[in-house]
């Protein structure tokens, strides 16, 4: 299964890329960045003192874009993504049930599975001592956190653990990490020795190791556990057990976007702008939201209890049922401005059902006299590859739409348009800096080939393509970066995004709540309105890009 990302983007940072160095150093200039950048450095130590992990992780992403050649700065990202992960890991209750069941062999097997789809599959050659160190570093700090500690080694001193702690690179030093058969049988020596040493379950020990291996290869590589496995298939599907939500998370709550029709959440009464601000037992204001988040999932037809807060302040609990929900990717289909008959839609994803939907949605628009369309992606954070190369060929009757280059000639694939009957309508792409992956194949296949005009801000920069592996020894999966993806001209998408031709920033997207949790109306949208100004003008630059 390939697609690109189908989650917000928690992860999403460029740590690869080198800036390109200027012929001549200019003195002022580079002490205003060393200043800016001792001053990031700071601010992330704060955040990590608190131990405000996610916080922490979106602190240092954003860093190493605008400073990508700091090493200090990828070094805690790294660090803060480990200390991140292992406390989502063990509020995941299909994982911590693994943990417990899992024998030892059955951990190693899958380590060493994961090991082998690394090595035939991932986009870079694999460098294996960094995989252990990695790996290594994941046990160091599961040590350091209290949720880890709780599950796996209650009521144990807590300076024996740290002892420990503090030799195991010392301890494996000189072991070899050659090949992957070195690294199976050097994580199998550590599990014992923490049997030995502090009491530790083996089986604890290895997926720590498993999860270090992957979750610092890149952004989006990442272990998966058995209900997000699930969860991941049923997005691509369209479809998913919950509430109906959809949110976005912030310092202290998890805010309400959208509410899908027929939903468990619908029936329940909430409402687009409220806050979610207790899941069962976390309060959202003292733990990471994320991870609240994270609470509202569960079997079908069980029950969450939360609490709700709404723009004034007032308090309800409330119990829901989990139900399977199907989830929409077009939303907010209609005739924005009647006078020109300019049509809007927006695409929230890239799922199965992406080409159908968006299909039922321009015959619609069509059968209202559209002459124009509005195309808005904002805030999309990918999904498929497959139905972002379908939705592009809906406006191009030929050309290039995308090309991928992996370590592996399978992944090589260049994706071209040859769908006869396409919408040849003036077109207006919307595009933000939450636009990503596959959104961005979208937006750049239409500016390379001239098709239609790019609005907002510069994309996000997400231009890697990830295949899904099911694990045969144990129900996890792998989020694999397999490919690099680039557009139609040969651009890199990653770290460069796609450039706007019109750049213009809004607050407020329409139809989606502001920070006082009132739903944007279309003229409070100035993204929108620009692009129905151009649309409407029949500027230059709109008939120069129409076929």
């Amino acid at each position: 299964m390939t697609l690109l990302c189908l989650f917000a983007l928690m992860f999403q940072a460029g740590l690869t890329a080198t800036a390109q160095q200027p012929l001549a150093a200019d003195p002022a200039a580079e002490a205003i960045e060393q200043d800016g950048l001792s001053r990031t450095i700071a601010r992330g130590a704060s955040l990590e003192r608190e131990r405000r992990w996610i916080e922490a992780v979106r602190h240092y992403e954003q860093a190493s874009r605008e400073f990508p050649d700091s090493r200090h700065l990828y070094q805690r990202l790294v660090i803060s993504r480990l200390h991140y992960d292992v406390n989502r890991r063990y509020t995941d209750k299909s994982f911590v049930a693994s943990a417990h069941s899992m024998s030892v062999s059955q951990a190693l097997d899958l380590y060493s599975e994961v090991l082998a789809n690394l090595d035939t599959h991932y986009v870079e050659t694999v460098d294996w001592s960094r995989i252990l160190l990695h790996g290594t570093a994941a046990l160091e700090i599961a040590l350091t956190e209290d949720r880890f500690v709780q599950d796996a080694l209650p009521g144990k001193d807590l300076g024996m653990l740290h002892e420990f702690q503090q030799t195991i690179h010392r301890r494996i030093a000189d072991r070899p990490s050659a090949n992957r058969f070195d690294l199976r049988a050097t994580v199998a020596f550590v599990a014992e020795l923490a049997r030995q040493d502090i009491g530790i379950s083996p089986t604890t020990v290895v997926l720590e190791y498993v999860s270090g291996a992957i979750s610092t290869l890149d952004p989006y590589t990442r272990l998966l556990s058995g209900d997000q496995l699930d969860d991941m298939f049923s997005n691509i599907e369209g479809n998913f057990v919950g509430l109906g939500i959809e949110l976005e998370t912030d310092e202290n709550s998890l805010k309400i976007l959208s509410v899908i029709p027929g939903g468990p959440a619908e029936e329940a009464g909430l409402q687009p702008g409220e806050r979610i601000v207790r899941v069962e037992q976390a309060e959202t204001h003292l733990s990471d939201p994320e991870i609240a988040a994270d609470l509202l999932r569960g079997p079908e037809h069980t029950y969450v209890s939360i609490t709700l807060q709404n723009r004034q302040g007032e308090r309800r609990d409330l119990r829901i049922q989990r139900r399977r929900v199907e989830v929409p990717c077009v939303e907010n289909v209609h005739i924005v401005d009647p006078a020109t008959r300019i049509g809007y839609l927006r695409l929230t994803n890239f799922q199965k059902t992406t080409t159908r939907d968006i299909e039922r949605a321009l015959w619609s628009l069509h059968r209202q006299g559209m002459r124009a369309l509005v195309l808005d992606v904002r805030g999309n954070p990918g999904g498929l590859l497959s139905a972002a190369v379908e939705v592009a060929d809906r406006f191009l009757s030929n050309g290039r739409i995308v090309t991928t280059r992996g370590r592996n000639s399978r992944e090589n694939f260049d994706y071209v348009a040859h769908r006869p009957n396409t919408w040849d309508v003036p077109l207006a792409v919307l595009i933000d800096s939450d636009s990503a992956s596959a959104s961005e194949i979208f937006a750049g296949a239409i500016s390379d080939s001239r098709r239609g005009i790019l609005i907002g801000e510069r994309s996000y920069g997400k231009g890697s393509v990830q295949g899904i592996f099911r694990m045969q020894t144990a129900k996890f999966g792998l989020c694999l970066t397999t490919a690099k993806f680039y557009s139609p001209k040969g651009t890199a998408i990653s770290q460069n995004g796609v450039m706007p031709d019109v750049k213009v920033e809004s607050p407020y997207i329409a139809a989606r709540p502001n920070d006082r949790g009132q739903m944007t109306l279309d003229h409070e949208d100035l993204v929108l309105q620009e692009a129905i100004e151009k649309l409407s003008s029949g500027n230059n630059l709109i008939s120069q890009r129409t076929p």
